[in-house]
C-alpha cells in the first residue's frame, strides 16, 4: 500500500517550522531529507524516523516499525503536531547521522 498525498500533506504542514527539510517521492512513498540527511519517510502512512541513540532517548516508548519488507526497522513519531518536540528531534538525530555519500 502506498500512502495517501494527504497523509504526505499533512506530516509536511507538520514539519513546516523546519528550515532544510526536502521530501523525495519514492514509489509511493516519501523519503524525509533534514539538510542533506535522510531522517526517515513516510511509509504506508506512517511517520518513521532512524534509529539512532537520541531518537530512542527522546521516543523511548515507540513503536518500533518496519518500513517495507527487508527495510531495517524505524520509530513511529506518534507527537507528530509537536513541531518544537519534531524540531528537537532532527536536530539531535542529525548530528548522529552520517554524511550523505559523495556520488
Amino acid at each position: 500500500m502506498a500512502s495517501s498525498k494527504g497523509y504526505f500533506e499533512y506530516v509536511s504542514e507538520c514539519l513546516s517550522a523546519l528550515d532544510k527539510v526536502a521530501y523525495r517521492a519514492m514509489m509511493g512513498e516519501y523519503i524525509i531529507y533534514y539538510d542533506g540527511k535522510v531522517i526517515g519517510g513516510i511509509y504506508d502512512d506512517r511517520f518513521l524516523v532512524k534509529k539512532t541513540k537520541s531518537s530512542l532517548e527522546l521516543m523511548p516508548s515507540a513503536s518500533r516499525e518496519i518500513p517495507y519488507s527487508g527495510g531495517s526497522e524505524m520509530l513511529l513519531v506518534d507527537r507528530i503536531e509537536d513541531k518544537e518536540f519534531l524540531a528537537q528531534l532532527f536536530n539531535v538525530m542529525y548530528r548522529e547521522l552520517p554524511a550523505p555519500k559523495k556520488k
